[in-house]
């Protein structure tokens, strides 16, 4: 897979022989998606969630910016701004099948896979240090959002081997634990069962040793390498010979609502909180991205409804691009560039287009009309590098 990362493009299974009657055309559809050698329904789902960043990320409304655009207060839920990060993680555990699938046909030996393995997640570790250390603009080594992928991706492509129900008892007690540690485990001067801001078990060892050590965030990688699991469950039955694509589709429907189901229910124990990563969030998170996984494969997989994912597949085929070329651009060019305004001031060139559209548009419309812009002309870049096959991998 070209994206987020880093794994091979996932292929489509073969598809058992069509049947009889109405769920032919279904299957037939199938069937082509599988000979195009892409599942299109995991580009459009990778190429949605890539769009959802783009739009949270480079917002210009100010205070007029919608609740859900922006990151929920400390135990008060989950916007969407909350479910990009956990839904990039889930695409990646739901491409591993397909991808090992792909490594087994070439007959090559186990080692040549574990290798591969090491060598993406090192690639997104250093990527990621990359993008950190432009943003804040001297070396830095870290934890940030692909070292988290790449590290929860090795986790769990390491552990693919493991039949399903093994890897879904350890995905389960990754989160038991991780939920167990922030319930029952006293902090130090604080006592147990604490789960404020700046007082908890995991803000107290990211603050005491992990960060000295340019280790914070460490903990996380147990939740989200359980999440990176569950989505291998998912790649798995989307890959079933034996199951026709309206049951996959149901399937996946009925197992991201039993998931979101469950997250709710654990939430009243230990709140949704996305910057710990609790075992709720994770849980529900992961049900509402197999949710609309699952819509998407039902209509264009399984019914062969593709032209209206056609925006979304462009961004998701090169995904990896998506995500760390724009971070670039806004660094070093938009915030770095100056521009003169007609008052003969100096401002990043980032500022001068948002003043732009405010004095053309208005406040509110002039901010919808810079972030529709900047979303306009990435998909346009992306687009370009489509047609001409042109994809970043890792």
């Amino acid at each position: 897979m070209d994206i987020p990362l880093a794994l091979p493009t996932p292929e489509s299974c073969r598809q058992p022989a069509p049947p009889q009657g109405e769920q032919a055309g279904a299957t037939a559809a199938a069937m082509q998606a599988a000979g195009s050698g892409r599942l299109i329904s995991l580009d459009a789902f990778r190429g949605l969630t890539i769009l959802g960043m783009l739009l949270v990320n480079n917002t210009a409304l100010d205070v007029a910016t919608p609740p859900q655009f922006l990151h929920a207060a400390w135990n008060q839920g989950v916007h969407f701004a909350d479910l990009v990060f956990p839904w990039f993680l889930l695409i990646v555990g739901v491409a591993i099948p397909f991808a090992a699938a792909s490594f087994r046909r070439q007959g090559l030996p186990v080692w040549r896979h574990d290798l591969r393995i090491l060598g993406r997640a090192l690639s997104l570790v250093l990527i990621g240090c990359l993008l950190d250390s432009s943003i804040i603009k001297r070396p830095v080594l870290g934890l940030g959002v692909l070292q988290l992928i790449g590290l929860a991706y090795l986790v769990a492509a390491l552990l693919y081997d493991l039949p399903l129900r093994r890897r879904l008892l350890v995905a389960g007690g990754l989160l038991a634990a991780h939920w167990a540690a922030l319930r029952f485990l006293p902090v130090p001067g604080v006592g147990a069962g604490v789960f404020t801001e700046s007082q908890n078990l995991v803000y107290h060892l990211n603050q005491v040793y992990l960060a000295p050590a340019h280790l914070k965030g460490i903990i996380s990688v147990m939740p989200t390498s359980a999440l990176v699991l569950i989505g291998t469950a998912i790649g798995d039955l989307l890959r079933h010979q034996d199951y026709t694509p309206m049951h996959k589709a149901a399937y996946v429907l009925a197992g991201g609502l039993a998931l979101a189901a469950g997250g709710w229910l654990w939430s009243l124990d230990l709140p949704f909180n996305k910057p710990v990563w609790t075992a709720s969030y994770v849980l529900y998170a992961a049900g509402l991205g197999a949710v609309v996984l699952g819509g998407c494969y039902l209509l264009v997989d399984a019914q062969g409804w593709r032209r209206w994912a056609f925006p979304l597949v462009v961004c998701g085929a090169n995904a990896i691009f998506a995500y760390a070329v724009p971070i670039l651009v806004k660094v070093y060019v938009l915030q770095g560039w100056r521009w003169q305004l007609p008052d003969g001031s100096l401002r990043p060139l980032e500022q001068a287009l948002m003043q732009l559209c405010f004095q053309h548009a208005g406040r509110i419309a002039g901010g919808w009309l810079y972030t529709a812009g900047y979303l306009a002309c990435w998909w346009l870049v992306l687009l370009y590098l489509y047609r001409k096959r042109i994809l970043l991998r890792v």
